[in-house]
């Protein structure tokens, strides 16, 4: 049998939920407290032979019913029959049915068919044997005591099942937000080897290639400075060898195909490919891009492309209608501007496979601030906007 846990991030289950055994226990705890009283009563009214065996009858069906729960209730439910044919008052026999009535439907029995046993004996013992002895407040006494015991134990079940599912559920949803951060955290990761690896390697090759050039055009006399760039030259292979030790550090755990690592590193160029693929899938994109004339670094580059990139991911999964992109050089830097209206109705919040966690906004956020640019999120008035602001040289944005 599943045991329910606590949850640390909720209320404690009640013990009971937590030790589904406690419940039993005590069930067969009262109903040993009553077969012995009744048996000490026998002894001190000095009652015969025939109305012992019909007491122990009762409390051998409650050991069995341990057991064997189905045999062990209609032992003690026939037991009701002995009593009453003795001619004396079943009351003690009644409450030990209807706990091991409330036993097996704690247990999951069918609630219906335990109840309808006991009621059948109880009935049946009290219209035959008894003569209707009592009237019929005895006889709606022993009817609805055994719908109670049957409906007690098994609201019960139902309720510590449900409590099981809701902890089940907790669990799962912790578990599934771990690992998709995991999964953010990963992807990010190989991002930023990814351009690390096209920019910064592309970079330094052609600043080593600079230096060779220039020293070859010094004079013979210019020793000094020939040292000079042969010392920078060393250092740019050093670059070379520590960014190739930070790339195999970030790409480990990297199962990316051999096709996607041979896919071109991310750029402003790349944004209508971009907006065509999310169109692809049936997100509606309007969009104006004025592509920089001048030189732009090529992290700013890969930086407009993946901020245009999450904000259009989290427009198909969380948005509706149309979004509209916007991209330009104004005043000597680069606006980004994604906006779309936030979804309400739950068609669109299946779109994504997940609810969403959150981290994307943040990678952006960081992958901005990394390129000296800034940042402005807005969830005003039921729309979405993210503006971002670069200059193309990298400068800082203030």
């Amino acid at each position: 049998m599943v045991k329910a846990q606590n949850n640390q991030d909720g209320p404690a289950a009640p013990l009971w939920v937590r030790r589904p055994e406690v419940l039993h226990r005590v069930a067969y705890s009262v109903a040993a407290l009553v077969f012995t009283g009744q048996i000490v009563a026998v002894v001190l009214r000095g009652s015969d032979g025939p109305t012992a065996l019909s007491v122990f009858l009762a409390g051998g069906g409650v050991a069995l019913s341990w057991w064997k729960p189905w045999a062990g209730l209609v032992v003690t439910s026939a037991a009701s029959f002995a009593v009453t044919a003795v001619g004396h008052d079943p009351l003690s026999v009644w409450m030990m049915a209807v706990l091991v009535l409330f036993s097996v439907t704690l247990r999951g029995k069918q609630p219906l068919a335990g109840t309808g046993i006991v009621a059948a004996f109880f009935l049946g013992a009290f219209m035959t044997l008894g003569g209707f002895r009592g009237g019929a407040i005895v006889g709606a006494a022993a009817l609805f005591s055994a719908i109670a015991g049957g409906a007690t134990g098994a609201a019960l079940r139902i309720h510590r099942d449900h409590w099981w599912i809701l902890e089940e559920r907790a669990e799962n949803a912790i578990a599934t937000r771990e690992i998709e951060a995991i999964r953010r955290v990963t992807e990010e990761r190989l991002r930023i080897a990814r351009d690390l690896h096209d920019v910064i390697g592309h970079q330094v090759a052609m600043l080593s290639l600079h230096l060779g050039a220039a020293e070859i055009g010094l004079p013979e006399d210019a020793e000094s400075s020939r040292q000079a760039l042969v010392s920078a030259r060393s250092s740019a292979r050093t670059v070379v060898v520590e960014t190739q030790r930070i790339l195999a550090l970030l790409r480990l755990g990297d199962d990316t195909s051999g096709d996607d690592a041979l896919r071109p590193t991310p750029s402003i160029n790349g944004l209508e490919g971009l907006i065509a693929s999310f169109e692809s899938i049936g997100l509606d994109v309007r969009h104006s891009i004025d592509t920089p004339a001048g030189f732009v670094e090529p992290s700013i580059g890969v930086t407009v492309y993946r901020v245009v990139q999450e904000a259009l991911t989290n427009a198909y999964r969380h948005g509706e209608g149309t979004a509209t992109v916007e991209v330009r050089e104004r005043d000597g830097r680069i606006r980004v501007t994604v906006e779309n209206r936030v979804g309400h109705s739950p068609s669109h919040s299946l779109r994504g496979s997940d609810a969403g966690s959150g981290l994307g906004l943040v990678g952006m956020r960081e992958r901005v601030e990394s390129s000296n640019g800034r940042l402005t999120i807005d969830g005003d008035d039921g729309r979405f906007r993210v503006h971002a602001e670069f200059s193309p040289l990298g400068a800082v944005v203030r």
